[in-house]
């Protein structure tokens, strides 16, 4: 701790005098480490058919694991913020890297349903809701003033493109050596995401002796007066999460926050990521192939995702989910009809991609903006939860709809009409210049 601590101080003073905040470390790192457990997130995608030949589990029982999984990637988001909040997002990292490596791991050996359920659904579940968005919007808010963002964009473009772009690495091992080989792989990418994390993560720029990034006094009075509508009782502590949710719970913006994630996690992680490769299958394209369209989403929705940071730093941000909801509705409305041609897939996987989880940075700068820096990443693990809850519900209903009516259409069709509910509801918040009745724009831009 002590030789890691050093080594922090060395690389700050460093970067100080070639004018560059250590924050910008602290984003490196935690972009990797959300890079790595987003794969772990999406491997079982790639994994579900390998599972069916091997064991002869049918699709609905394999969603069902990993719909536990989804869910508890969602719920566990307020409380991780609560744990980073009282001992500090590097604890929390280390212990969340090591569950998810020690649940794939045990996987390897296992023979039942009920080993699939506790280890990819349980422990896995867990493991990645410590790391879920929840790290990203705490780093964000923690280390930067300025460019916050823009850093939000970046670490949510990491998360999302993680469960893409391996993809095609892991289906290709899979398709070699067996699932378990892909299983490894990922385990090797943990080990050095824990690694950076030991030795350069911190929880604070205080830590170092430094201000956020763009500040040029000290926060430290104006961060412990509770925001306008959540109160002390909020405080840093695991009961702190369950008092949010409380007081957040009684404005009408959380509940359009939560409803309009909700609708985002049903159209990405429990749909796309989760179905899609089994979905091209069904139409004679094989793992590796479709792996590929999902790694081809996954670039286009770095540079979405990245774009939609800066975009928030300057523009009204109900208007960027307004656009950003209904044009992923009409993409998914669409694929049905692409034939699943190279031409068709390439322009879903582009217009769809640039779409893929662009709606992070609003929402993340809209909830501070209601509730305040210290509590922003508390409130939004439940707004997150909701993005779970979404994304655990059609995972299984898509499943479900295969095993029953040998068809995933209908639930593309359902996730595509709830983006356009979910335009719609967004600007039920009303002009965010007025505080009345809404809410601001977001934080001072920069």
């Amino acid at each position: 701790m002590a030789l890691a601590l050093t080594l922090s101080t060395d690389l700050a003073g460093a970067f100080a005098r070639r004018d560059i905040h250590y924050g910008w470390v602290v984003v490196a790192v935690t972009f990797l480490t959300m890079l790595v457990t987003a794969g772990a997130v999406g491997a079982p995608g790639v994994l579900i058919l390998p599972l069916q030949q091997e064991f002869g589990w049918d699709t609905a029982t394999i969603s069902s694991a990993l719909a536990i999984r989804l869910v508890l990637f969602g719920l566990m988001g307020p409380f991780a913020a609560a744990l980073m909040n009282r001992y500090g997002p590097r604890r929390i990292v280390l212990i969340a890297l090591s569950l998810i490596a020690g649940g794939l791991i045990a996987s390897l050996g296992m023979t039942q349903v009920w080993q699939l359920i506790l280890l990819w659904g349980v422990i896995v579940g867990i493991g990645t809701g410590l790391t879920a968005l929840v790290l990203g919007a705490t780093v964000a808010t923690r280390w930067f003033s300025h460019r916050r963002g823009l850093v939000v964009g970046l670490l949510t473009a990491s998360s999302a493109t993680g469960q893409l772009v391996v993809l095609p690495i892991l289906a290709a091992l899979t398709e070699q050596f067996g699932w378990r080989a892909a299983l490894l792989l990922i385990c090797g990418l943990l080990l050095v995401a824990g690694l950076g994390v030991l030795a350069l993560m911190r929880d604070r720029p205080e830590d170092l002796g430094l201000l956020p990034y763009g500040e040029t006094v000290p926060l430290a009075a104006s961060a412990t007066v509770p925001a306008p509508g959540l109160g002390a009782s909020a405080a840093p502590s695991a009961g702190g999460a369950i008092a949010a949710l409380r007081e957040a719970g009684r404005t009408r913006v959380f509940w359009v926050l939560f409803a309009t994630f909700f609708i985002c996690g049903a159209s990405t992680n429990g749909l796309i990521q989760t179905h899609f490769i089994p979905l091209c299958a069904d139409y004679g394209i094989g793992p590796v192939q479709g792996a590929s369209v999902l790694a081809a989403m996954g670039i286009f929705d770095f540079v979405g995702t990245v774009a939609s940071g800066w975009l928030s730093d300057r523009y009204d941000n109900r208007w960027l989910l307004f656009w950003y909801y209904g044009l992923r509705g009409l993409s998914l409305m669409f694929l049905p009809f692409s034939d699943f041609s190279f031409v068709g897939l390439s322009l879903f996987a582009a217009f769809y991609g640039l779409d893929w989880i662009a709606t992070v940075p609003p929402t993340v700068r809209l909830t501070t903006a209601r509730f305040g820096r210290e509590r922003a990443n508390l409130v939004f693990g439940w707004v997150f939860a909701g993005h779970q809850l979404g994304a655990a519900t059609i995972a299984y209903g898509a499943g479900l709809s295969r095993t029953a009516l040998s068809s995933y259409l209908p639930a593309f069709f359902a996730a595509g009409a709830l983006c356009l509910i979910a335009a719609a509801l967004i600007l039920t918040l009303g002009d965010p210049a007025r505080r009345t009745g809404g809410i601001p724009n977001a934080v001072p831009a920069h």
